[in-house]
């Protein structure tokens, strides 16, 4: 407040202290404080039962100045209504006082009070319930300590004056039901412990629209809520559980009937900004009038509505919007009710009461008073006869009754009630209308749960227009807390009608949804429904829609190009049917067929000289041993296996180990025939045919071993190679122990650079009798195309790297039989005249 206004406050309060000293005489002596409140109904009973309804929706504000005590509140706007209600609970009143079943003896009557949806005079008419009006002229000598002055409150309408006044009328357990007052705070019972509802609580209808909104994969939409508890409360709880549904919210605001043009011009543009197409309402009657009214100067239509039982099965609601912003909205309403007689009894109530005949052409508001008593108000269609909020009359009902059947078991009733018993709100509320479960004479059922609530059931409800602007509301589904989770939501195949009259469902989201073969990556700075779609990256997939993550697919397979699918890779090995195994395929055959020519014309030619001249035997063993290395490159070609692959290594090494010891005893029978013609060398002796055949023998037998130790110890083994292509699957031999391989490869390589070396040394000799020179030819290429293989072979990935070991092998292969046995096949089928023994050592002499 103002601090100049502190004087004045202070003043003011030094005069309340002098006045309440002159009323209060003492202890134990109660006065009056303030003015009495008058209740509007009021009826004498036996017992009494307190009501509170906001017969007007509005007040007047007004600017106090603390300068003399605040005037009584001024309503403004009638609300019919709430009249209705009223009239729901005296028709309850006078079906009990006229049954002989219910309360016999007993009549029952009632005080019923205008609020005017204010909190502080819902509170000050709580207070005159509990307390009572008496006008006391003298100091009263009666204790002020007394029971209520009635048994129970029916109201409140709305859930903040509910929640304060049964805050106020709590400590004294007065039990109090309300027929609309739905907000999930008032179930809690160390707070309002003697409030009960005949409406289900905000807990479960909040929970219900999410669902609402999760079932039509609405997951991007805004929310506007009554700036109360009723308000704030369910869309706390809605806004909760959406969040648990993957639902985003891209505004929440609210606002209450009474703000400023300004407030409601804020809300409004940012109505306007949004993306979002679907508004979730949490909103009253009276709250969504105002804001119908706001819409419409702007014309913002075109949104899809979903709204709480507050609003959606309202009638004047629907009247009220001229420009069919609603059109099309969904939400929940409080299940169809039926109280016979409720209907006459409330055109009786009219008639008589104003004795006259409502203008149908007129607003609600305005009377006729000259009207003769006598006409029928059955076919006029306005406020004061519209029936369509037949619930919320029937939760009212529900309520009086309920207090009907507590108070009937606390009398001990029979064909008579207790009527001296004195009357204790404890017991009432505590012990009768928490327990007590009955059915009404239209066969529904009448119970409380631990909370003071009823069964949480809804019917979901879509605004069908029709012509002439009439509106229907077509129940669509139900909603029933008590199932399972999976089956409390069931909608009917029912055709709904959406906003703008479409028959298709609005769709309102913040990104689409993201296709299989993407995944959700979320937009900066902005909520978890906001969000890009990227692609999966190349071998990893998702196969669902509005996947987070992409899932690596396994080792053997790979992605296809739409990345939704894992298909298995190719496998990729030296096969016969593709052209480079063909190639060397037939390079193999050309090598193994040209061997056996050429080991025929030796056969055919064994007896010249040329043949038998340095030991014919090692060049024919020399043809069978590259006989072998050229088909053992066939075991390097097809899919390797576990015994392809142990058997292409060791035998790869042992054939060229068999080869180059032939090639080996080659040149030292010619060093060692050289040596031979020397005088008094006695060489040949020890290196004769038998010692050949030893030296042969025992290179080899050192290759095999060495290849059985490896064979033994770690063997080559088939293996998928997934790391040299990200789509394909190498299959290719392992080499098991490497030492194992470098050992055979290094073996056959000191030999070749042995045999080099004999060769070398030998290179001076006749020519005539030479082949020195050629075996020195023939290892200098096979020393290159090894000492190049290494490299080659390291570097080449998958199948080529066996195509490098196999032309390795084929090259040097082809290097042997070329440079040793061509000549002489030359010589032998073109120039026989020189192949003389006299030819052969004519020319022997050293130069």
């Amino acid at each position: 407040f103002n601090l100049h206004l502190y004087p004045q406050m202070l003043h003011h309060l030094t005069e309340t202290r002098e006045e309440y000293k002159k009323e209060y005489d003492g202890e134990g002596v109660c006065r009056q404080r303030g003015d009495p409140e008058s209740p509007q109904l009021f009826k004498h009973g036996d017992i009494i039962l307190g009501g509170t309804f906001s017969f007007h929706s509005r007040w007047k504000d007004r600017q106090e100045t603390y300068m003399h005590r605040p005037l009584p509140l001024e309503c403004t706007s009638l609300n019919f209504r709430e009249f209705q209600f009223a009239q729901s609970m005296l028709f309850a009143i006078e079906e009990i006082n006229n049954s002989t079943d219910l309360l016999p003896g007993v009549s029952l009557g009632y005080k019923i009070y205008d609020t005017c949806g204010s909190i502080a005079r819902s509170v000050r008419v709580a207070l005159a319930l509990t307390n009572g009006n008496e006008i006391v002229s003298a100091p009263s000598e009666e204790p002020c300590t007394k029971p209520a002055q009635v048994q129970a409150i029916m109201g409140e309408t709305s859930s903040s004056p509910t929640t304060a006044i049964a805050t106020v009328i709590g400590p004294f357990h007065i039990p109090m039901i309300s027929h609309f007052a739905t907000c999930a705070c008032l179930s809690d019972k160390s707070k309002y412990p003697s409030f009960l509802r005949t409406i289900p609580s905000d807990y479960y209808q909040s929970r219900a629209l999410a669902q609402l909104v999760k079932h039509f994969g609405w997951t991007w939409v805004g929310a506007i809520r009554a700036n109360n508890d009723y308000g704030n409360n369910g869309m706390a709880t809605f806004i909760e559980i959406a969040q648990q549904l993957d639902i985003c919210l891209e505004y929440s605001v609210s606002f209450f009937r009474t703000d400023p043009s300004d407030k409601m011009q804020k809300m409004i543009e940012i109505i306007k900004a949004s993306t979002s197409r679907v508004i979730v309402a949490f909103l009253s009657q009276m709250d969504m009038d105002v804001l119908i009214h706001e819409l419409s100067h702007h014309n913002l239509t075109g949104y899809q509505w979903v709204g709480s039982e507050g609003w959606i099965f309202d009638s004047q609601t629907a009247a009220t919007d001229k420009y069919h912003i609603l059109d099309g909205a969904i939400g929940l309403s409080i299940p169809k009710a039926h109280v016979s007689g409720l209907k006459a009894f409330m055109m009786n109530f009219w008639e008589t009461l104003f004795s006259c005949k409502f203008n149908q052409s007129k607003s609600s508001a305005e009377i006729q008073r000259d009207c003769t008593g006598q006409e029928d108000l059955t076919g006029v269609q306005n406020s004061f006869t519209d029936m369509s909020l037949m619930p919320i009359f029937n939760n009212v009902y529900k309520g009086v009754y309920a207090v009907a059947h507590a108070l009937h078991s606390m009398l001990s009733c029979n064909k008579t009630c207790t009527k001296d018993l004195q009357l204790d709100p404890i017991t009432v509320s505590s012990m009768h209308i928490q327990n007590i479960h009955f059915k009404t004479k239209d066969g529904e059922e009448v119970y409380f749960n631990e909370n003071g609530d009823p069964a949480a059931k809804y019917e979901i409800i879509n605004w069908q227009p029709r012509e002439k602007g009439i509106v229907d509301f077509v129940s669509v589904g139900l909603y029933d807390a008590s199932l399972s989770a999976d089956k409390q939501l069931n909608l009917q195949n029912t055709s709904l009608i959406w906003a703008q009259n479409s028959q298709q469902v609005p769709v309102s989201v913040c990104s689409e949804k993201c296709p299989p073969g993407t995944r959700k990556v979320l937009q900066k700075g902005k909520p978890v429904c906001c969000y890009d779609c990227i692609r999966c990256a190349e071998g990893e997939i998702s196969n669902i829609t509005d996947s987070v993550t992409c899932t690596r697919c396994p080792p053997e397979f790979w992605s296809n190009n739409r990345r939704d699918a894992c298909i298995k890779k190719e496998a990729v090995f030296l096969s016969f049917e593709e052209i480079m195994g063909a190639l060397l395929t037939t390079a193999s055959l050309f090598g193994t067929c040209m061997t056996a020519i050429v080991a025929y014309i030796f056969f055919r030619n064994r007896k010249t000289p040329i043949v038998r001249a340095n030991n014919s035997e090692l060049s024919f063993l020399l043809l069978f041993s590259l006989t072998l290395c050229f088909l053992c490159s066939l075991t390097f070609i097809g899919r390797p296996s576990e015994w392809s692959c142990m058997l292409r290594h060791t035998a790869f090494g042992i054939t060229f180990v068999l080869c180059i010891s032939c090639v080996l005893g080659k040149t030292m029978v010619v060093l060692m025939a050289f040596r031979a013609t020397l005088p008094g060398s006695n060489v040949m002796k020890w290196f004769g045919p038998t010692q050949q055949r030893l030296s042969v023998l025992g290179v080899t037998l050192i290759q095999i071993i060495i290849c059985i130790l490896w064979l033994i110890i770690s063997p080559p083994f088939p293996s998928m190679n997934f790391k040299e292509f990200k789509d394909k699957i190498i299959l290719e031999c392992a080499l098991g122990s490497a030492v194992g391989f470098w050992a055979v490869l290094g073996y056959i390589g000191l030999l070749a650079v042995l045999c080099f070396i004999c060769a070398f040394l030998a290179r001076k000799l006749p020519d005539n009798f030479n082949e020195a020179k050629f075996i020195t030819f023939s290892m200098l290429i096979f020393c290159a195309v090894w000492i190049t293989f290494i490299p080659a072979y390291v570097s080449s990935p998958g199948k080529f790297s066996v195509a490098v070991e196999i032309f390795a092998i084929l090259a040097s292969s082809f290097g042997l039989l070329i440079c040793i046995f061509i000549p002489k096949c030359y010589i032998i089928l073109l120039r026989p005249e020189k192949n003389t023994k006299k030819n052969m050592m004519g020319k022997g002499a050293i130069k």
